[in-house]
């Protein structure tokens, strides 16, 4: 099984909430897309914070799973540190792209990257799992 298909076979139910669709996944780097959804928005039909902040979890917790030590039983979210650039209207494609800065037996560290489909830079997101 790719760790994409790994990715896709996974029950993650708030990311399926907020409709994130894993789109490219390797040991290195995770891609997800999330439509901004009006149940997603804040005022002016601008993404709330919170969903840009939950896309990212979701990359960074799955990108840790496909990066699991063997004899680990899964991961949770440490910490997580947002810094929000620009937003991101309704209707808009989010790309978030995880990218590893530490992989270690009891932690991993994770910079997800949220931009839209046109490079626009909406957030970055630096996240530490712990290894369970």
């Amino acid at each position: 099984m790719t760790p994409l298909e790994k990715l896709k076979a996974m029950k993650m139910p708030f990311a399926e909430l907020k409709g994130v669709e894993f789109v490219e996944a390797e040991k290195d780097r995770v891609v997800a897309r999330m439509i901004v959804r009006p149940d997603l928005c804040t005022l002016h039909h601008t993404v709330h914070g919170g969903a840009v902040m939950a896309l990212a979890d979701s990359v960074g917790a799955a990108a840790t799973v496909i990066n699991l030590p063997e004899d680990a039983k899964g991961t949770t979210t440490l910490e997580s540190k947002t810094n929000f650039i620009g937003g991101a209207k309704q209707g808009t494609a989010i790309i978030a792209i995880a990218t590893p800065v530490h992989r270690g037996r009891r932690t991993q560290v994770w910079t997800t990257r949220l931009e839209t489909e046109d490079g626009k830079l909406v957030a970055v997101v630096t996240q530490t799992q712990l290894v369970l």
